[in-house]
């Protein structure tokens, strides 16, 4: 394959809700590149999940312990498939950034994480936030139409007592998500249609994701990366803690625990690469989630979606 390499400004990693069955199988047709990356996150968690992947059921696949390795496994894919064709991360991207889970298939991508490493870390997370709270006992809810400001004033209202609710993520304008109990959440939806929400509802998700229910998980995951080696990324990664880049593998340490329990502040992370003169976006995964927010996030955004061979020669 053969062409000019298009400069991107930053490339861009989803996160969970983007799986679905089937998901890198063209690219392992194709590519020895994105064979080898599946071959060897099956290896690090002794598990086929390529398999699971190709074949489903999906009641397995979206189980988070399963989703968040296996979207990362399509991500690196499609990196080390552009860089065997001639893509430089340093030349042909300022930053990179990457949506809750997402934000570990960017620092793998920009060697800051082993691919290995980051398939076992990305299995026990999925678990941590699975057992951190008992299924039924959490929520989520996407709140459509309204500010995040209102959205903040929402859930602090919502919670009560010892219940919590929060804005878990800032996804696009008009577009957050809520986390927490689920009475709390509940009663969110309500008072988000009473301030004028166009749309306000419960997520089928397993569990309440970017809260602080989520506590139990991040000791897990700080138990875990206090071991993972850590090296600095070839190109600096914006955060979901705090929407502005890192380099510093302590930073960068810190910021995965604080990521388990914060708000991901997308929304943000992408105003600042368009303040910052690196708004022609490029996702690289499953779906083209991310890119369908950019415009919708700042006019100043563009965004191309690579998932599939045709996309990938599209590009190059």
């Amino acid at each position: 394959m053969t062409g000019r390499v298009g400069l991107a400004r930053a490339f861009v990693f989803p996160g969970q809700g983007s799986q679905a069955v089937g998901m890198g199988r063209a690219l392992v047709e194709e590519f020895a590149e994105a064979r080898a990356v599946f071959a060897a996150v099956d290896d690090a968690l002794d598990q086929k999940l390529s398999h699971l992947m190709w074949e489903g059921p999906e009641s397995e696949l979206i189980l988070t312990e399963n989703a968040q390795p296996a979207l990362m496994a399509v991500s690196v894919a499609v990196m080390r498939v552009l860089e065997a064709n001639g893509v430089d991360l340093v030349k042909n991207a300022a930053y990179v950034a990457g949506h809750s889970l997402g934000e570990y298939s960017a620092l793998t991508s920009a060697g800051a994480l082993d691919l290995a490493d980051t398939a076992r870390l990305l299995k026990l997370r999925g678990q941590a936030m699975q057992r951190a709270v008992p299924v039924g006992v959490g929520a989520m809810a996407a709140l459509l139409g309204l500010e995040f400001e209102t959205v903040v004033e929402v859930a602090a209202e919502a919670g009560k007592g010892d219940e919590i609710c929060a804005a878990a993520n800032d996804n696009a304008v008009g577009q957050v998500v809520v986390s927490g109990h689920a009475a709390a959440v509940a009663r969110a939806i309500d008072l988000a249609k009473a301030r004028g929400a166009k749309r306000a509802m419960e997520l089928p998700v397993s569990a309440p994701f970017h809260c602080a229910l989520m506590q139990p998980a991040a000791d897990e995951m700080q138990e875990a990366l206090s071991a993972a080696k850590i090296s600095p990324p070839i190109v600096p990664v914006v955060a979901n803690v705090c929407a502005t880049p890192v380099a510093d593998p302590e930073d960068i340490r810190r910021l995965l625990v604080e990521q388990v329990t914060a708000s991901v502040r997308w929304r943000e992370s992408m105003i600042w690469l368009a303040d910052n003169d690196a708004g022609n976006l490029v996702e690289l995964g499953s779906g083209k989630v991310l890119a369908g927010m950019a415009r919708r996030i700042d006019p100043r955004l563009t965004a191309t979606a690579l998932s599939t061979p045709d996309d990938i020669r599209a590009y190059l």
